[in-house]
């Protein structure tokens, strides 16, 4: 199955949908997951530091790679640096540390996971050179909030590619989201799915069944219509298939009722509230 791509600010292509690797745990299964995410038409591979997982998700590119399945170039491969280091030393050697764990020679974006206590100037500062070394193909952040990017931004030489940000139909950040669109960040979402608590949700079930589609197709078509890139993680095959499967759109009235189902509900912690 064929997965379109968004062009980011710097002309880098980026699948739309991607496979996320969020609370997998290191080991063999993670790894032919990871294997058949690709058989199955999945080219986006996300995965962070903190995971603890990135071996295991190297190692199921490898096998599809020696298998013949595809080749590095076709693959976009994402990883981001924790928080526990974020001097401009420290973020070059968590980066030559996520490579030597995934067998790569390069990754097609990194990431700073969280903004944390105001300390991701001088990682930025680091991840400019990789990128402007070619190291890296394209450089972003993840859970920045709208007062983050105007900082970054003030001091930047290089822009944000991407905002990963926590991002469903109980939390639409459409600030972030309207900051992002005027600056041309893409904006990707994480927990799409809300950890699936959506899917036993009414309204979503509801429009569900008028298209026969799954609770989560909805949801990542949600996504999708709102110009969000989308990482949603199954282990099981017949839902990652489904996963990637969008030959359907929302109307206009069914997008304002998801919409309309906003909380500013997080699964996860609160940016300007996590402490590093």
């Amino acid at each position: 199955m064929t997965i379109k791509n968004r062009t980011l600010n710097n002309g880098l292509e980026m699948p739309e949908v991607g496979y996320g690797v969020f609370r997998v745990e290191e080991g063999k299964e993670l790894e032919e997951a990871v294997k058949m995410a690709i058989q199955l038409g999945y080219r986006s591979i996300d995965t962070a530091a903190i995971y603890g997982n990135e071996k295991s998700v190297g190692n199921g590119i490898r096998l599809a790679i020696q298998e013949g399945i595809v080749t590095r170039e076709e693959l976009f491969i994402t990883s981001k640096v924790w928080n526990d280091g974020l001097t401009y030393d420290e973020t070059i050697m968590a980066y030559e540390e996520t490579l030597k764990k995934m067998d790569l020679a390069y990754l097609n974006l990194y990431l700073i996971h969280w903004p944390g206590q105001d300390k991701y100037l001088e990682a930025w500062k680091a991840l400019e050179t990789l990128y402007k070394e070619g190291r890296i193909k394209a450089i972003g952040v993840s859970n920045f909030q709208v007062h983050h990017l105007e900082n970054l931004l003030e001091h930047a030489e290089v822009t944000p590619v991407i905002n990963q940000i926590e991002f469903h139909p109980k939390l639409t950040q459409e600030k972030v989201r309207e900051y992002c669109l005027k600056h041309n960040i893409q904006v990707e979402a994480w927990s799409p799915l809300m950890n699936a608590e959506l899917l036993t949700n009414k309204k979503v079930q509801e429009i569900a069944e008028k298209h026969t589609k799954s609770a989560a197709q909805v949801i990542l078509r949600w996504d999708l219509q709102h110009d969000v890139i989308t990482i949603p993680k199954s282990m099981t095959p017949s839902r990652m298939k489904e996963n990637i499967s969008h030959n359907f759109s929302l109307t206009e009235d069914e997008m304002s009722q998801l919409d309309g189902l906003n909380e500013n509900l997080r699964s996860g912690p609160h940016p300007d509230e996590f402490n590093f």
